[in-house]
């Protein structure tokens, strides 16, 4: 009994020898394992403060950028208004001209239908037939239908009856 005691006892001996060099390789490749996990570790906490840091700086870029969009467009929109009212300035303006424009060719057509209605129905029908037949026109409108009868009459009738024509319209 002794014996296998002592058998037993050395075999004992020789697996715990066996699992202690086990147990030895296992913990020597943990530690590398962990060792190169650390340095892993740290190149993932670089990058990633990296990542950080252009984030921020891309988020101020934008923010700046922003700003200076939002300057231009209150710029763009000072000149669209600045535009706009000189606009109506000028469609004012251009309102005011049209109807001085009017007034003047008022006056001037009532002049010169006071200066047909002095002439003779004969020398006004010579010149009214000699000129643009749409001034002849715009001049006859301006006579009495009394005195434009007789400068009619002495009126070549084909211009006469031509001028009648555009009278009418």
């Amino acid at each position: 009994m002794k014996v296998i005691l002592i058998v037993l006892f050395m075999v004992n001996s020789l697996f715990s020898l066996q699992t202690s060099d086990r147990l030895f390789d296992c913990t020597e490749i943990f530690q590398e394992r962990k060792s190169e996990l650390l340095v892993e570790l740290e190149r993932i906490d670089e990058q990633k403060q990296a990542l950080n840091s252009l984030k921020v700086a891309t988020e101020e870029l934008l923010k700046q950028k922003e700003s200076k969009l939002n300057q231009k467009e209150e710029s763009v929109n000072e000149k669209l208004a600045s535009i706009t009212q000189k606009e109506k300035n000028i469609q004012e303006m251009l309102k005011q001209n049209e109807l001085v424009l009017k007034e003047l060719k008022s006056t001037k057509m009532s002049k010169i239908a006071q200066t047909f209605a002095k002439m003779k129905p004969a020398s006004a029908s010579n010149i009214l037939s000699d000129m643009n037949e749409q001034e002849a026109v715009d001049i006859l409108q301006s006579l009495k239908p009394k005195v434009v009868g007789k400068i009619l009459t002495k009126m070549d009738p084909k211009k006469a009856s031509k001028l009648t024509q555009l009278l009418s319209k």
